[in-house]
């Protein structure tokens, strides 16, 4: 099975506060998004591919109100808080987080936790108290995961090394699969690949050989569970995903990266069909 992710950020914001939203008001957004491409999916079989979208949290309502009985989108919130309800223990006491309980109780299927701009934040924090160990942020995403399966939810965990740490990426990347997955129940989970030194603009987009490579190993960690790349999936390199076997689908943010950048369903629904008709 083949699995298209979309991450959807905050792309919510309109472009009168420097966002890049333009297709709709902020209220009808998340539910512009699913109305506008779930009828296109329902003709992808759903034994050859899933589809997930990870909204930020005010949209999961009307996303999820858009959302048709039949339509083939999961969706998802953008990360957990690493602890949860319990009972006799926090019945609700988590102001500013987003337990695992709450995403259950809104209708969220999936999670995406990782992310390498969760990662940073955690990192910065980190840095503020004088820890640089990033050991201690696989771990608190480790905890992550286990609330959010432990609620039902599916994860599409991420990993990916910086540019200071491409020449030991075994090491970088081991730890974050070793730690990060100790003690998951791995079948409730996907990788997601993201070469965090070639993201972004201007920087050198990773080749296919590089790709393959670090599918291969994360495969080998992991005893085979699926993996997706996670370092943007485009138009423009979407037959080139698909041409590489250890590579079980993508991760799509932005459609359009010159002229009006931003989000755009239309166009997403034409990266998914450069892919999967390439397979």
């Amino acid at each position: 099975m083949k699995h298209i992710y979309l991450n959807l950020k905050r792309f919510d914001i309109p472009i009168n506060l420097h966002g890049v939203n333009r297709i709709a008001p902020v209220k009808e957004w998340a539910s512009y998004i699913i109305k506008n491409t779930q009828e296109e999916l329902k003709k992808y079989k759903r034994e050859d591919v899933e589809f997930a979208m990870y909204f930020p949290e005010a949209h999961l309502l009307s996303a999820l109100e858009a959302k048709e009985e039949d339509s083939p989108i999961e969706i998802g919130c953008q990360a957990v808080y690493c602890e949860d309800t319990k009972e006799g223990g926090n019945f609700g006491a988590f102001t500013t987080n987003r337990p695992a309980s709450s995403m259950k109780a809104i209708g969220c299927e999936t999670t995406i936790i990782g992310h390498c701009e969760e990662r940073t934040d955690k990192a910065r924090l980190l840095k503020m108290a004088g820890v640089l160990d990033s050991d201690v942020i696989n771990q608190v995403l480790n905890e992550e995961m286990k609330c959010a399966i432990q609620q039902g939810l599916t994860v599409l965990y991420c990993i990916g090394e910086k540019s200071e740490e491409q020449d030991h990426w075994q090491e970088v990347l081991g730890k974050q699969l070793d730690i990060g997955l100790q003690d998951v129940d791995t079948s409730k989970v996907v990788i997601a690949y993201e070469p965090v030194w070639s993201i972004g603009p201007g920087k050198t987009p990773a080749s296919k050989e590089y790709i393959e490579m670090i599918a291969q190993f994360v495969k080998e960690k992991t005893n085979g569970l699926d993996v997706v790349y996670g370092g943007g999936l485009k138009k423009d390199n979407a037959r080139m995903l698909a041409s590489i076997d250890e590579i079980d689908g993508g991760l799509i943010a932005l459609t359009r990266f010159q002229g009006e950048i931003g989000y755009y369903p239309e166009e997403y629904l034409d990266i998914i069909a450069e892919y999967m008709g390439a397979k």
